[in-house]
């Protein structure tokens, strides 16, 4: 794919921006075609409305989105839900995929504006690289010599911009049996080329529905909870946590620090819990 620059111009912003990039985060939305189904308990197109409401205002003073991959649950047929949904918000949409979309299928839903799929967005003084690490058919994630080969191309352009690097596979450990067989197969390929640049500030993905926090070397490392189930954090085998469906509010500042909140839908889980005890 060629390495196309998309840059998204912001109100009154200057070719570098003095005030912070705003992102909401969004990831592992795991729809379908049918609107009621479930994701383990969770309808998940219900329960990411309800994250969007509780969003709004987040949303509003946002200068993009970031969609860190499993939007659909291997169902093609939850892209036109996705679309819908987040083509009303008025805002740039920055997507890569994760293990349960299929890929074209999903480009082609999304080849139009507001969503983009680019290999990088230059955002004020910030670039966005989104990487494909998808192996089709597959539960864990590899970054192929392509992609390895974008990133390097893009972070060696990327000038005086501070970079925030997105995927959708964890690529260190969190300390979790189960889920750490399938995060990503190549990390050591990743990590030599970031660790040959000095403007990465952080990492950020999706994948493992939970959230965490870390760092390497003065990079940032940053999971971020699903739109609907979450998994139980340092579980030997696999088990889903009681935590509510959740997102992540990321703003850059122009000096290349980074301010972050994961927001919990709590009052989700509460109604939820009301709906299941009122059932028979």
């Amino acid at each position: 794919m060629p390495n196309r620059i998309v840059r998204i111009p912001s109100a009154k912003a200057k070719p570098h921006m003095t005030r912070p990039l705003r992102l909401v985060q969004i990831t592992d939305t795991h729809l379908f075609r049918d609107q009621s189904e479930d994701l383990r308990g969770i309808a998940t197109l219900p329960a990411l409305r309800a994250v969007l409401r509780h969003a709004a205002d987040a949303i509003a003073g946002a200068d993009a989105l970031l969609v860190t991959g499993d939007v659909v649950q291997d169902d093609a047929g939850g892209y036109v839900h996705f679309r819908e949904a987040f083509a009303a918000l008025g805002k740039p949409v920055l997507c890569i995929p994760g293990n349960h979309d299929d890929v074209p299928e999903m480009r082609r839903a999304l080849a139009a504006p507001p969503f983009i799929m680019d290999p990088h967005v230059d955002i004020g003084g910030w670039r966005i690289v989104l990487l494909d690490s998808v192996k089709p058919g597959e539960a864990s994630g590899a970054l192929s010599d392509a992609a390895l080969a974008a990133l390097s191309q893009s972070l060696a352009g990327a000038g005086d911009r501070h970079v925030l690097v997105c995927l959708h596979h964890h690529p260190v450990d969190m300390q979790s049996r189960w889920l750490d067989t399938v995060g990503l197969d190549n990390p050591d390929d990743l990590f030599r080329i970031l660790d040959a640049h000095t403007n990465v500030r952080a990492l950020t993905w999706g994948h493992v529905h939970q959230a965490w926090e870390g760092e390497r070397r003065g990079v940032r490392l940053l999971a971020t909870p699903s739109t609907c189930t979450q998994f139980l954090p340092a579980a030997d085998d696999f088990a889903i946590d009681t935590r509510p469906p959740a997102y992540r509010i990321l703003e850059l500042a122009a000096g290349g620090g980074i301010e972050t909140e994961v927001v919990w839908l709590d009052r989700f889980a509460a109604e939820a819990a009301s709906s299941s005890s009122s059932v028979g």
